[in-house]
């Protein structure tokens, strides 16, 4: 299979700049502040604070009055070498936060999903594995993330890939709410399923405080 790879970047429009204009690719934007339009073939969508889409058509972003800053997912080709940083929008600024390269395996078709996940203070999603890998990004909160015998904490503004299949055990901060966006690809079967399975039987039996909200979902076209 084609090597794959799965990018975040930050970027920042400021009010009133230039249009911004994306190539066709499997994406997803998600507004952390501001807001903005998004046009496409398909048509025109206003994105304001805390919206997403999933879109694989080009795109041409206009900053809202406020300016906007966005978490931008981007599915490509490995040997695709090039940062796809803003470079051809010099009032914007746009940073590449995460790249992972994916070994989906052979015989599906693929959806692409963003969603939010939100826990109250000290929420826990057991111990748990997913039918697809991804890019998580705290919007708020701290969670820790304990796979393949290490632990991490990622503070507001951090990024972190998860393979999928791999076991997580994710608690958060007790001090405050906490939440992460996710990016992540699926079998294009669990459009409208969750992807999450519990590892321990134990755990399948808990409660679940964790709260989730799928923004968007689309079936896409792998790139060639």
């Amino acid at each position: 299979m084609t090597a794959l790879k799965l990018s975040l970047y930050e970027d920042t429009l400021p009010a009133a700049a230039d249009p911004v204009y994306l190539p066709a690719l499997a994406r997803s934007l998600f507004v952390v502040q501001g807001a903005l339009s998004v046009e496409s073939d398909t048509g025109a969508q206003w994105l304001d604070t805390g919206a997403a889409l999933v879109e694989q058509s080009e795109q041409t972003l206009l900053a809202g009055a406020d300016g906007a800053t966005l978490w931008r997912w981007e599915l490509s080709l490995a040997d695709h070498g090039a940062s796809r940083t803003l470079r051809a929008s010099p009032a914007a600024t746009s940073t590449l936060k995460l790249e992972q390269t994916l070994d989906l395996p052979a015989g599906y078709q693929w959806l692409m999903r963003c969603d939010r996940v939100a826990f109250p203070p000290g929420g826990t999603a057991w111990t748990h594995v997913h039918q697809g890998p991804g890019i998580r990004c705290c919007l708020n909160g701290e969670i820790s993330i304990e796979t393949e015998g290490r632990s991490l904490s990622y503070p507001p503004g951090s990024a972190w890939f998860e393979k999928g299949p791999e076991p997580v055990l994710a608690p958060t901060t007790e001090q405050r709410d906490t939440t992460f966006i996710r990016c992540f690809l699926l079998p294009r079967q669990l459009k409208g399923r969750s992807s999450i399975r519990y590892v321990h039987p134990e755990d399948a039996q808990r409660p679940k405080v964790q709260a989730y909200r799928v923004f968007a979902e689309r079936h896409i076209q792998l790139p060639q």
